[in-house]
C-alpha cells in the first residue's frame, strides 16, 4: 500500500515559471548551456551551476560545490523568484510533445514504500552515484526533479485528473523544444483525500526513471533516522518527490547501440561470425525493427535485418529474452569483445526517439563503425522483471516523459 502525501511546493512565481524551469544540465550541449546561463537570469540552471562566472571553481560533486548550489537556491527564494505554497497540495502536471501527451500527479512518497518493496525497480544503481546524490541531499536539502513512477490505471484518480484538466492551469507555457507544459494545483480537500486513499490501495508502483534519485533518497532518510531516532515518520526526509503517471500514459522506447570498431575483424568476417546466432538479411532502405528479436544494423553504408535464431536464447526467461540482452550475449560480447556496457567506451547509446536516421548518422558522420536498432521493451516485461527482483541490462529503456527541474521543489528541511 503506497503512502503518498501532498506538500507545500517551492516553485516559480506564475510570471517566471517558463523562465525558471529547465531540463537537467547534462542534457544541454556546452555552448547551449552557456547561452542559457548568459541570457536568462531566472533559469534554474543557475542553481544547478552556481559557479558559471566564477574564476576559482570548486570540485564537482563536493560539499563545497553543493553548498554553492544551496546558496544560489536560497538566493532565488530571497529574491522572490521561488516562493513556497502556504497550503499542501498535490500538483497535476501535463506535458504535450509533438507526438504524445503525458498527464500525472506530483506528490511526495514514503521511503518506506521503497524499503518494503511496494516501489519496484528494474535497473541497478551505481554505489558511487548513490553516494553523490546522498551528499547532495545532505547539503542542499531539496528535491528539484521528481522521480518518474508508474502505476496501474485507476478510475477514481483519472476522474479527478480530468476534472482539473477542464480548468485553467496555474502554469501554461511552451519551451523551445516545442513541448507545452501545464501545472494545476489540486487544492480541494476531498480530491486530496480521494487520491491519497486510492494510492493506499496500490501494492505495486514501478520506477520508470530516476533509480539513483530514489535510492539516494532512501539512503538519506535512513541516515537521518539514525541521527534522530525519536522523531516521527512524518518528517519531510522520510519522503521524496515523485511524478506518478499511469501505465497507459507511459512511453517506453528503445535504447539503440553503436560500436566504434569491429574488434579487429573485417566487415565480411564480422558478418560471417554473427550468423551463428542471427539470420542476416540485406535491406534496400533504412528501417526500424517492428517486432521482438528483430534488429536493424547499419554498417559500411548498408542496412541489414538481424533475426535472433530461436535456439540462441532462453524464451522462458524474461531477462534472457530481452533484445538488449540477446544482442549483448550473442553479438557484442562474443564477437566484438564488449563484456561490460557500463565501462567499455567503444559502446554508444542513442535514444529511440531519434530514430534510425541517428544510427546512420553515427556511422557516416561520427566515429561509430556499426549501429544496432532494437525493438522497445513492453510495460509488461518491465513489470515482470521488477516483480521478480530481476534487473535489465544497462540502457534497455528510454522512457518519457522527461521531467523538468525547478517546477515543483520538495523541501527536505524540517
Amino acid at each position: 500500500m503506497a503512502k503518498i502525501i501532498p506538500f507545500k511546493a517551492i516553485r516559480p512565481t506564475r510570471d517566471k515559471a517558463y523562465l525558471v524551469s529547465s531540463m537537467p544540465a547534462n542534457i544541454y550541449k556546452k555552448h547551449l548551456l552557456e547561452a542559457k546561463l548568459e541570457s536568462n537570469p531566472y533559469t534554474f540552471l543557475h542553481v544547478i551551476n552556481p559557479e558559471f562566472r566564477a574564476d576559482n571553481k570548486t570540485q564537482p560533486n563536493s560539499v563545497e560545490r553543493f553548498e554553492k548550489v544551496k546558496e544560489k537556491f536560497d538566493e532565488f527564494r530571497t529574491n522572490g523568484i521561488l516562493i513556497q505554497d502556504k497550503k499542501e497540495h498535490y500538483y497535476l502536471y501535463r506535458q504535450i510533445t509533438p507526438t504524445n501527451t503525458y498527464v500525472g500527479v506530483i506528490a511526495g512518497i514514503s521511503v518506506d514504500d521503497y524499503l518494503n518493496g511496494n516501489i519496484k525497480i528494474h535497473e541497478q544503481t551505481l554505489t558511487h552515484r548513490e553516494e553523490i546524490f546522498k551528499l547532495y541531499l545532505n547539503v542542499c536539502q531539496f528535491n528539484a526533479e521528481p522521480v518518474l513512477l508508474t502505476y496501474q490505471d485507476n478510475a477514481t484518480v483519472n476522474n479527478i485528473i480530468n476534472k482539473y484538466l477542464n480548468q485553467r492551469s496555474e502554469y501554461e507555457f511552451c519551451t523551445t523544444h516545442k513541448i507545452k507544459q501545464d501545472l494545476w494545483l489540486i487544492d480541494n480537500q476531498d480530491d486530496i483525500a480521494a487520491i491519497t486513499k486510492e494510492f493506499s490501495t496500490i501494492n505495486s508502483i514501478y520506477v520508470a526513471d530516476g533509480h539513483h534519485r530514489s535510492t539516494s533518497s532512501v539512503l538519506y532518510a535512513k541516515g537521518k533516522r539514525v541521527e534522530n531516532p525519536s522523531t516521527s515518520t512524518n518528517e519531510p526526509y522520510n519522503y521524496f518527490l515523485a511524478f506518478f503517471i499511469a501505465e497507459s500514459e507511459l512511453n517506453i522506447m528503445e535504447y539503440n547501440r553503436t560500436v566504434s570498431d569491429l574488434n579487429g575483424l573485417t566487415t565480411s568476417e564480422f558478418l560471417e561470425k554473427i550468423t551463428a546466432y542471427f539470420s542476416v538479411e540485406l535491406q534496400q532502405k533504412r528501417f526500424t525493427p517492428t517486432q521482438k528479436h528483430h534488429f536493424s544494423m547499419f554498417i559500411d553504408g548498408k542496412w541489414y535485418l538481424l533475426k535472433a535464431k530461436k535456439d540462441s536464447f532462453d524464451e522462458t526467461n524474461v531477462v534472457s529474452s530481452l533484445d538488449a540482452q540477446i544482442l549483448s550475449t550473442n553479438l557484442l560480447k562474443p564477437v566484438l569483445g564488449i563484456h561490460d556496457l557500463k565501462t567499455d567506451n567503444r559502446v554508444g547509446f542513442i535514444e529511440g526517439y531519434k530514430g534510425s536516421k541517428a544510427l546512420k548518422k553515427a556511422v557516416t558522420k561520427h566515429n561509430a563503425k556499426v549501429a544496432f536498432g532494437l525493438f522497445p521493451v513492453s510495460i509488461d516485461e518491465l513489470k515482470h522483471i521488477a516483480d521478480n527482483n530481476e534487473i535489465m541490462p544497462p540502457k534497455s529503456t528510454y522512457i518519457e516523459p522527461k521531467m523538468r527541474s525547478g517546477l515543483t521543489i520538495y523541501s527536505l528541511a524540517p
